[in-house]
């Protein structure tokens, strides 16, 4: 299930891929009506993904062991991960200029730093296959962006102050109180 969720999930999200196939169905659809599946189709993935892992979870299987500062190492991974996060919504700031996907950077940044500190074969599953289609599809972008000649608006220290704020704030939410929460998993007790 959690197999079938993530290609269910990552594969829509590969449909940017392929803007010509993509632009077809919108043109065979419209807008809206396509917005919608693509939408329903990803919100299905997921579904399948929580509950795929949840089940993984009642009998997991240990591939590795990682020392316990590598968890300490994740939790600075996942407040980058929360500022490149916020760098994709917050207007203005110079890391977007700079990566023009940080989004993308920070499934990245998010995976890896889970894979280092996470030795168990469902999360491996899951952070594996993010950090693959993160690296991928951060190539893909980047090459389409240089194709196209695509810039991004030069940010500014306001823009960033702004964002690293936001990271800061939104990590500390989700550290503290809602991992627990909806993951089930306390990172710092």
């Amino acid at each position: 299930m959690l197999i079938l969720g993530l290609l269910i999930f990552l594969g829509i999200h590969c449909v940017g891929f392929f803007p010509e196939w993509r632009q077809r169905r919108v043109d065979g659809m419209g807008l809206l009506p396509w917005k919608g599946l693509y939408s329903l189709i990803a919100l299905a993935g997921f579904v399948l993904i929580i509950l795929g892992f949840q089940r993984a979870r009642l009998d997991p299987v240990v591939l590795y062991a990682p020392p316990a500062w590598l968890g300490h190492l994740n939790s600075l991974f996942t407040l980058i991960a929360f500022i490149l996060l916020a760098a994709a919504y917050v207007p203005g700031n110079r890391i977007r200029a700079r990566l023009g996907h940080p989004m993308v950077v920070a499934a990245k940044v998010w995976a890896f730093g889970h894979l280092l500190s996470i030795g168990l074969l469902h999360d491996v599953v899951l952070f594996g296959a993010f950090l693959v289609w993160a690296i991928v599809a951060f190539a893909k972008l980047r090459r389409r962006d240089r194709a196209q000649g695509v810039t991004y608006a030069p940010g500014t220290l306001k823009g960033d102050v702004i964002t690293l704020v936001v990271g800061v704030v939104a990590w500390a939410l989700f550290a503290f109180w809602l991992h627990g929460a909806l993951i089930g998993v306390r990172p710092f007790g």
